[in-house]
């Protein structure tokens, strides 16, 4: 399988390129590609027209701009290619890899398309456009979990307010039984054209049908459950698995779980972006986990065998040598958090602090002032008062 080129390279743009650099860069290369204005080398030209629309379509979108930028062409190992991914349909971090007959859903481009040609792409224009299936509104959510959460991912259940095709009338927006009708004052094409005689002589203005709203489209009988939208408002529970291993601002997608597209056009998508709640005790550094572990003075002077709590709930015990200052830092390695990109996870990595007992008892000062004798210490003189 051939490797996908880089979609800044694709469309000739460094990485810090502006949305209008963007668009300037596509608009070039789209015409200069264009099948249609490539008789002599069409398939050719359809397969360099469909790598400049893929690059455009997920650069021009924020955010799978970032995705993009964060985990690449095929997202986090394991976590690309859609329906078939481990968590089963949905698809964490999934990408849509659009091609040239699809066009119709990216939103902005069948504009591009109309403004490069003067008539759409292939026949259809901007009208036939909206009357066409177009794609649902995507939805974004936050969802907060726990450190222990992140580090061993969770499957979470949320509640989302979105759009969803109304079952009475299966998204006409018409009364069962009925049909919509085509716009008598359009004549289906949803926008009006009226030629006015100015001193320059006469000028065409196109507007869109007041009728019809543009749907080129007259609902005589509307649907009593939706009202004619052909859409209602719901709040459906949704399941999502965190992978193990996400890091914060982090976000998963659900394809297909964002708002009800428009005239059979596809569901949206549903981007959900993880805040991890601060921990008492652990903090990540990069896939690092680091603690602090206190220890008595008599462990950090003779050594001793520590049971250290990994987040995960389990203990790894580790010896430390005698004589540990505080401040050392101690590793166990592969403990930290895994890596969404890869099998490799991070360290655990634990500083000791050497604490000072506060209180003595008679026989444990007795004790430390023996030892501080025989290190040649001066031990301390317990004064009766001011002067003596």
């Amino acid at each position: 399988m051939a490797t996908k080129r880089d979609y800044y390279e694709v469309l000739g743009v460094n990485k810090n390129a502006t949305d209008d650099e963007l668009k300037k860069a596509y608009r070039k290369l789209a015409k200069k590609y264009h099948p249609d204005a490539n008789p002599d080398n069409k398939k050719e030209a359809e397969a360099k027209f469909k790598e400049i629309n893929e690059a455009y379509e997920n650069l021009s979108d924020p955010q799978k701009r970032r995705m993009y930028d964060q985990f690449g062409h095929n997202g986090p190992q394991g976590f690309g290619g859609g329906a078939g991914g481990p968590f089963g349909q949905g698809g964490y971090y999934s990408y849509s890899s659009s091609g040239f007959d699809g066009f119709g859903d990216f939103g902005d481009l069948g504009d591009i398309f109309s403004s490069i040609f003067g008539g759409g792409f292939g026949g259809r224009g901007s009208s036939n456009r909206r009357q066409g299936p177009r794609k649902g509104a995507d939805l974004n959510v936050r969802l907060e979990v726990t450190f222990e959460q992140a580090f061993s991912g969770v499957e979470k259940e949320i509640i989302i307010n979105r759009d969803e095709q109304c079952t009475h009338c299966h998204g006409t927006g018409a009364k069962p039984g009925t049909s919509p009708i085509k716009c008598p004052t359009c004549k289906g094409t949803g926008q009006v054209t009226a030629v006015q005689n100015t001193i320059l002589g006469q000028m065409q203005t196109t507007r869109t049908c007041t009728a019809c709203h543009g749907t080129g489209e007259i609902i005589s009988e509307p649907c009593e459950t939706c009202h004619g939208k052909g859409k209602v408002r719901k709040q459906p529970k949704i399941k999502v698995k965190i992978p193990a291993g996400i890091d914060d601002n982090q976000t998963v997608v659900l394809r297909g779980e964002g708002e009800a597209g428009e005239k059979g056009g596809q569901k949206g998508d549903l981007y959900i972006t993880v805040k991890i709640k601060r921990h008492n005790i652990y903090t990540r550094k990069g896939n690092n986990v680091l603690c602090e572990v206190p220890i008595t003075i008599t462990q950090a002077t003779l050594g001793a065998e520590l049971e250290i709590p990994m987040v995960d709930g389990s203990k790894e015990k580790y010896k430390i040598s005698e004589g540990t200052q505080t401040g050392t830092k101690f590793t166990i390695k592969n403990k930290g958090f895994k890596s969404i990109n890869s099998n490799i996870s991070g360290d655990f990595i634990f500083t000791v602090t050497v604490q000072t007992p506060k209180r003595l008892s008679k026989e444990q000062r007795d004790l430390l002032m023996q030892l501080a004798k025989t290190m040649n210490e001066q031990p301390p003189i317990k004064k009766r008062g001011l002067f003596g």
